[in-house]
């Protein structure tokens, strides 16, 4: 069958390694396997189709470095995995028998009890048995803590299987937003991810495993295996199978390109993703065990599990370049993939009858040891396609093929302060209808009054720059405007407070790249967030005397907010808060790396930053107890709530764009991130900025139509509790439609509303950048780093200051020139 793509030449910094203990653990797999019922009578494999798929050959590569009794058990939980996936197309994907399916993987939960001693029921087919069995050999090795997060893996694993079945049913492609988020639940990355844990001997230390960097590490990495695994099965999933949750095709669908350009487009995000991980492991984990206090030995324990990250991510490719279960015949990606010998480099005995096999370095005249690694210094490394320009959505959006390196280098070479022109703004086409609270007039004076009492409206002579706002520009923002119109039903004191979190969190958007960010202050802007926890007490007790308006604002509105609450509640409240001011530190630590982010991770962030966990949980205070908490907590709930969201910040970004890349010298725009990406220009990235928006109103659409009333079912929700979730459709609603119609209305984003508020700071700003860049004799950009081994337990590892590994030494620029005046 002819390859309906060319393979991309993807980014593998890492060179991969095969564990010695391979054939044991081949052997142990398949004895295991038929053990369970899997092989010769389950009418989904046959021992032909284990030995071509080979999941030994895979562990041995994601793992190179476990024990052999360690490999042979991680061996067995992906031939179980591999199994489930396989048996519940066959079975439930294929057929669309939804109550089936669900009836079938609501059973599974039952064979991972939190306490391993549990009986469990008897099995009744070869995926409850493996499972079982499974859990019994693995778990007792293991934390609490880690029971727990690979639990809740497993289970996001299996159930979101029905959202991939939902979507077949209706024969619905996925936005690239949605696709993201419920890959990785699908896909099983998070729970490698975990059993890297058990196999590297890792096992994250719990005063760390729910931090921010954590989760990104995780993140990156199941993206970068997904987006892997989607351009390798393409063909198996979208041609033979039907398959629509496939990243690939999401991309040629929304971008209305050629599928060349889409798995191009495709690559082009896993190498992001990549890259993102190691900008987190090199930025983000130092000053975390730092933070923290973490002790020796759990560094040591983080740094292993990143090594086994890393390990599994350049494993994964090798064995996706020779398994028959794949597409992996010729194309660019051809010079990724040479022999490989147990334990390091170099040729492979005994391979000549495993699929795929075969020296692709030859073509290169490149051998040896670490020879993966050359791969970011190929021209073109990123493939000789790219997004091409006239393809619909797309149209302009790239202007040639880049390399890991040369992507890297644009990401931190962005000029601030660049004239932009007045923001462009595309038909935004909101289907909601717009209701105004009747108490607006009395509302928008009084949150002045309120700002001024605060100390909004002054400049703090202890604080250098915090003079952001005066009586006029909060007149001009008119934030009593935008409450309004998301609670028209809000009584006058209810209109009063929802004005005030508005007013406050927006003013304190402002304050933090005003006051820390252009000193580049981040361990002050550290200590100023934490302290703001001393004002939101959760057991209602007093809070200190406020500092400042920062901290006065927050804490007369907790004490308004919260008083009625519950503990749960408060604590629920306090979080959405602490998310949004922790997400102002983020921006800073990326303004002080000149870094414009990551797609991904800027449109997850941008929730925080938006404060729209904030505004949503006002919305919920109205619910009570009515509804069950695990509700909230559900995978329809989430997309309905993340795609709103995501919506209404994508305006904002929209709306701000001057303001933001012109008089502010901002890196957190979607229009930017979108222009650095697909290396276009500004009209192109609005167009595309325009169609994902509102691929996420129609996904919002959808999940309320036809995602509810299912999960409603699913639950046995009563009708009270169905009436107000429906009532909270409405709210959403309203709180778009009174969003738009306050970037319509207020006087913040308009060429001279701009001008007026900040056209001598922009001067000056732009002067003091000009004065910055001209010190600093290059910027400053993160080299691809290394974890080639676990750091010493008494030392925190060091960010390189450019290339790492074999014969990259003369490619390190000169200390002077790597280390920029602050």
């Amino acid at each position: 069958m002819t390859q309906p793509f060319e393979l991309p030449s993807f980014y593998v910094p890492h060179p991969a390694r095969l564990n010695p203990h391979l054939d044991e653990a081949r052997a142990h797999s398949t004895g295991w396997a038929r053990e369970m019922g899997m092989l010769e009578g389950s009418g989904i494999w046959e021992q032909a189709d284990l030995d071509a798929h080979d999941y030994g050959l895979l562990c041995a590569y994601t793992h190179p470095d476990a024990a052999a009794e360690v490999l042979s058990l991680v061996t067995d939980w992906y031939v179980w995995v591999f199994f489930f996936d396989d048996h519940f197309l066959d079975m439930y994907k294929r057929t669309n028998d939804r109550e089936a399916g669900k009836a079938h993987l609501d059973r599974l939960p039952l064979f991972m009890p939190a306490d391993p001693s549990a009986p469990v029921p008897e099995p009744e087919n070869p995926v409850e048995a493996g499972l079982a069995d499974l859990w019994r050999r693995t778990v007792p090795a293991m934390g609490e803590d880690w029971r727990a997060r690979f639990a809740e893996s497993t289970r996001n694993l299996l159930d979101e299987s029905l959202w991939e079945l939902s979507n077949i049913d209706a024969g619905r492609v996925a936005n690239p937003v949605e696709y993201i988020e419920m890959r990785r639940k699908v896909g099983g990355a998070p729970w490698s991810a975990q059993l890297v844990e058990y196999a590297a001997d890792a096992e994250v230390p719990k005063e760390v495993s729910g931090s921010r960097a954590l989760r990104v590490l995780m993140d990156a990495f199941s993206d970068g295996v997904h987006l892997r695994n989607d351009i390798f099965s393409y063909q198996r999933e979208v041609e033979d199978e039907g398959e629509l949750s496939n990243g690939v095709l999401v991309l040629e669908r929304f971008l209305e390109c050629s599928t060349q350009e889409a798995a191009e487009a495709v690559n082009d995000l896993l190498t992001s993703r990549l890259q993102q991980f190691e900008n987190t492991v090199f930025t983000e984990l130092p000053v975390l065990f730092a933070e923290t206090g973490l002790d020796p030995v759990g560094r040591a324990k983080v740094m292993a599990y990143v090594k086994g990250l890393q390990d599994w991510q350049s494993g994964g490719h090798e064995w996706h370049m020779r398994s028959s279960r794949y597409m992996n015949g010729g194309g660019a990606s051809a010079g990724s993939g040479g022999e490989v010998a147990p334990g390091s480099g170099g040729a492979l005995p005994g391979l000549s009858g495993v699929p795929g096999a075969g020296n692709r370095w030859d073509q290169y005249a490149i051998g040896g040891i670490g020879t993966s690694a050359l791969d970011i210094l190929r021209s073109g490394a990123m493939g000789a396609g790219g997004v091409g320009a006239g393809v619909g959505a797309a149209e302009g959006a790239a202007k040639g093929a880049a390399g890991p390196a040369e992507r890297r280098a644009r990401s931190h070479g962005h000029v601030p302060f660049q004239a932009v022109g007045p923001s462009r703004l595309p038909e935004f086409e909101l289907p909601f209808t717009l209701t105004l609270s009747p108490y607006l007039d009395g509302a928008r004076e009084r949150v002045v009054e309120w700002a001024g009492r605060m100390g909004l409206l002054a400049a703090d002579p202890a604080i250098p720059g915090s003079g952001v706002w005066d009586a006029e520009s909060m007149r001009d923002y008119d934030l009593a405007l935008c409450a309004a119109g998301i609670h028209p039903d809000a009584t006058a004191d209810q209109l009063d407070v929802s004005s005030a979190w508005l007013a406050w969190g927006t003013w304190a958007d402002d304050y933090y790249p005003a006051v820390f960010g252009r000193t580049r202050d981040l361990a002050g802007a550290k200590r100023a967030t934490e302290r703001l926890g001393l004002f939101m007490p959760v057991d209602g007790s007093p809070a200190p005397e406020p500092a400042n308006a920062l901290e006065r604002g927050l804490a007369d509105l907790w004490e308004r907010t919260a008083g009625p609450m519950t503990v749960d509640a408060r604590s629920r409240f306090r979080t959405s808060v602490e998310s949004m001011t922790a997400s102002w530190v983020w921006e800073l630590a990326n303004l002080i790396q000149n870094r414009i982010p990551d797609p991904v991770d800027y449109l997850e962030m941008r929730r925080d930053t938006f404060g729209a966990d904030l505004t949503a949980s006002l919305c919920r205070l109205g619910h009570g107890q009515v509804v069950p908490p695990e509700v909230y907590r559900h995978g329809s709930m989430r997309a309905l709530e993340n795609s709103a969201m995501d919506y209404a910040a994508m305006m904002n970004d929209v709306f701000s764009y001057q303001k933001e890349i012109e008089y502010e010298g901002e890196l957190h725009n979607i229009v930017l991130v979108v222009q650095n990406f697909f290396d276009c220009d500004y009209p192109a990235a609005v167009r595309i900025v325009d169609d994902l928006m509102h691929s996420r109103l129609g996904q919002f659409q959808h999940v309320a139509q036809k995602e509810l009333p299912v999960m409603y079912q699913d639950f046995g929700l009563d009708g009270e509790v169905r009436e107000v979730l429906d009532g909270y459709v409405v709210e959403l609603e309203n709180w778009l439609a009174g969003i738009l119609n306050w970037h319509e209305g207020c006087r913040r984003y308009g060429e001279e509303d701009l001008r007026r508020h900040f056209g001598a700071e922009r001067d000056l700003a732009a002067a003091a950048e000009a004065r910055r860049a001209a010190a600093a004799s290059t910027p400053v950009v993160p080299s691809v780093p290394s974890v080639s081994s676990a750091p010493s337990v008494s030392s925190v590892p060091a960010v390189p200051l450019g290339p790492t590994g074999l014969g990259t030494a003369s490619l390190r620029p000169p200390l002077s020139a790597a280390v920029p005046e602050h």
